[in-house]
């Protein structure tokens, strides 16, 4: 289950971090009459995104099982992908996150009140989109050994939780540090989704599509029955399973090292370590010159800069650099 809550949490409050970033620009820059559009594409967002959860979960109700576990792995596979890209992603990007929203809404005000919908849509329904596979290919995961609604459960009290802290951060009333924040739950993903590709290749071997079945790298289920406590733990938390075949081993671990390696480097994805000092001294050269970077990623700035305008409504833009 906490697997699936740090999943909803995460992503969530990635989302509410957009969100605030779109409202709080407006309502700083005096157009309150564009909220409505704006709002009006965040909940197209978030209900394409419900649709399309649904429809993975209750259209694969109809295949055969052998197409259920060719669907569910192949899906598995791409949601791991697809979490990886927005993990390195949004730890290299984030600090150009406000300025790029704020371009698109200045060009969206411009255009009228149906760009201003789809800008939302866009900016919010790719984090949807890609939460409702990742959450589907998890809660399918886990709920296949746990048994129970524990997983989904998770998954909603994640999000809630995190609607609760963006609520708090819009308001002014929480301080957090995402460049922490976005590294710690940024390293844990990258374990849960190690997790969920192995259950993926499971599924594949499963479906007949790929070989090895029944070469067990080992078995500890007298140990780690799955229906313990502790292996009910293990399994929400790390997708544990306890008589793995060889090819699961292997992918897990050929994934988990190179890419927790990646992530948790100072260097960063793609940078060499001359690259990454350079970039660093830049950045604290930026921070001494009164931009308020801190460190890391620059996701505290972003974030500080949208709860410190969003709580002096009515004055001067957020972000204001000038």
């Amino acid at each position: 289950m906490f697997g699936n809550y740090l999943i909803g949490l995460r992503e969530g409050l990635e989302a509410g971090l957009v969100v605030c970033i779109l409202v709080a620009y407006l309502v700083k820059t005096d157009r309150r009459d564009a909220l409505k559009p704006v709002w009006a594409g965040i909940g197209v967002a978030c209900g394409v995104s419900l649709a399309f959860g649904a429809a993975l979960e209750f259209g694969s109700q109809e295949l055969t099982f052998e197409a259920q576990e060719l669907l569910g792995g192949t899906l598995s596979i791409v949601a791991v992908c697809l979490v990886t890209w927005m993990v390195f992603w949004m730890r290299r990007t984030a600090r150009q996150l406000r300025a790029e929203l704020h371009g698109r809404l200045d060009a969206a005000l411009r255009m009228g009140t149906g760009a201003l919908v789809a800008t939302a849509f866009l900016a919010v329904g790719r984090e949807g989109l890609e939460t409702a596979l990742f959450v589907w290919a998890s809660v399918r995961a886990a709920a296949d050994t746990a048994g129970s609604s524990a997983p989904l459960a998770g998954v909603l009290l994640g999000i809630a939780t995190a609607v609760l802290l963006s609520w708090l951060f819009y308001r002014g009333a929480l301080r957090i540090d995402l460049a922490r924040f976005f590294t710690w739950t940024g390293g844990m993903l990258v374990v849960v989704a190690a997790g969920v590709l192995a259950y993926g290749v499971h599924d594949l071997q499963e479906a007949r599509f790929l070989g090895g079945l029944a070469e067990k790298a080992f078995d500890i289920s007298a140990a780690v029955p799955p229906d313990s406590w502790y292996g009910t733990l293990l399994k929400g938390v790390f997708n544990f399973q306890p008589n793995p075949t060889v090819l699961q081993v292997t992918v897990w671990a050929l994934y988990l090292v190179p890419a927790l390696t990646l992530f948790l480097t100072p260097v960063g994805f793609g940078r060499s370590v001359r690259g990454g000092e350079e970039q660093k001294a830049t950045d604290e050269q930026a921070g001494s010159g009164g931009d308020g970077a801190r460190g890391g990623d620059g996701a505290v700035a972003d974030g500080e800069r949208v709860r410190d305008g969003a709580r002096r409504a009515g004055g001067r833009t957020v972000g204001d650099e000038g």
